[in-house]
């Protein structure tokens, strides 16, 4: 039996850092991105103009310089 891996399928701007996101598994959660602010890619994403670019592709929340992250990560994210 293959278990399938839990994708994003809907992001909601909440406020700040934060997205509402959905997963496939039913679950619903506020996750603050604020944590993974760091690094080249990430960086831009701490102007919340940049931030609030994101859209979904691939099964996860992406932004249009590339960065995203992982659906997995997303959904074990404490609130």
């Amino acid at each position: 039996m293959t278990k399938e891996t839990t994708r994003v399928i809907s992001a909601k701007y909440v406020s700040g850092h934060q997205l509402r996101i959905g997963f496939s598994d039913g679950v619903e959660k506020v996750v603050d991105f604020s944590r993974w602010l760091h690094g080249e890619v990430f960086r831009s994403l701490a102007d919340q103009r940049e931030f609030k670019r994101f859209f979904i592709d691939g099964g996860t929340v992406c932004w249009p310089n590339g960065a995203d992250i992982a659906p997995e990560t997303l959904r074990s994210a404490e609130t």
